[in-house]
């Protein structure tokens, strides 16, 4: 019962914490606003270089978009601790490791599915793309694993935080690395040989090529190994997050390395 309480109350109060400085105005022009601009960005300049029709940008985007709170909120319930030192309290409290830190995790994934959601939704009542009932159920499941995924990286940018100054820029340039990797507009046919290959070991890739389908009206059958994938190259990051987290919480003991923030 300990376990849970530090894994659900204890993620719940971590980010009330993290977003208490925010306004919900910022919020939403950050999380709400800004993804739909992204994919009208991308969705009209395909229209003009007639590359690919408007739903292929609003799922990649929408979907691509969920990187930004699984990120950025994922490495700022620790780096953000750090920054405000009293992350050296948490770190010799005798609460499981596991629970601690997976706690923190799950409302980021929540945060993720939302904005994704909200942005498939809105940029395509804008766009005037329209998906049929029977796959939002199947879409909603694709989307979840996604933010799943895209959290495991975060934890790994997380427990990098407990070394590194400017975890942001970190973050950036990840999400950039993303937009780019992951097939969100740009076909991962149409990549190099050499970016393609990379792109198969990073999340979203093979999360957006499943909701593609799934907004095409494929079955969750026809795209199970997408989402395994998916949710293997998710526990891969996640688990090395949590060895990096655990390394640099050794070397802060031994080093006293928390205070160099």
């Amino acid at each position: 019962m300990t376990a849970l309480r530090i894994f659900f109350l204890g993620g719940l109060m971590s980010y009330r914490a993290l977003f208490s400085w925010m306004t919900p105005s910022l919020f939403f022009l950050t999380l709400v606003v800004q993804p739909v601009f992204q994919i009208l960005l991308f969705a009209y300049i395909g229209r003009a270089a007639n590359l690919r029709s408007d739903e292929f940008y609003v799922v990649g985007n929408a979907m691509q978009y969920a990187a930004v709170p699984c990120l950025f909120a994922m490495t700022q319930t620790i780096a953000g601790e750090r920054y405000q030192q009293t992350l050296s309290y948490i770190l010799i409290s005798p609460a499981g490791r596991l629970p601690l830190f997976l706690g923190r995790a799950l409302p980021v994934i929540l945060n993720g599915f939302f904005v994704a959601a909200f942005s498939l939704v809105i940029g395509g009542l804008i766009l005037g793309v329209t998906f049929p009932a029977s796959v939002f159920a199947p879409l909603a499941l694709v989307v979840l694993v996604a933010t799943f995924s895209c959290t495991g990286l975060g934890l790994i940018n997380a427990g990098l935080g407990l070394r590194i100054r400017e975890t942001s820029v970190l973050s950036n340039i990840l999400v950039g690395i993303l937009l780019i990797f992951c097939g969100a507009n740009v076909a991962i046919s149409s990549l190099p040989a050499w970016m393609a290959a990379i792109s198969s070991w990073i999340p979203l890739t093979h999360a957006i090529e499943a909701a593609r389908a799934v907004a095409d009206g494929g079955s969750l059958s026809s795209v199970e190994g997408l989402l395994t994938r998916e949710l293997g190259v998710g526990l891969i990051y996640a688990v090395g997050g949590l060895a990096i987290i655990r390394f640099f919480e050794t070397q802060s003991r031994r080093h006293a390395s928390l205070g160099l923030a």
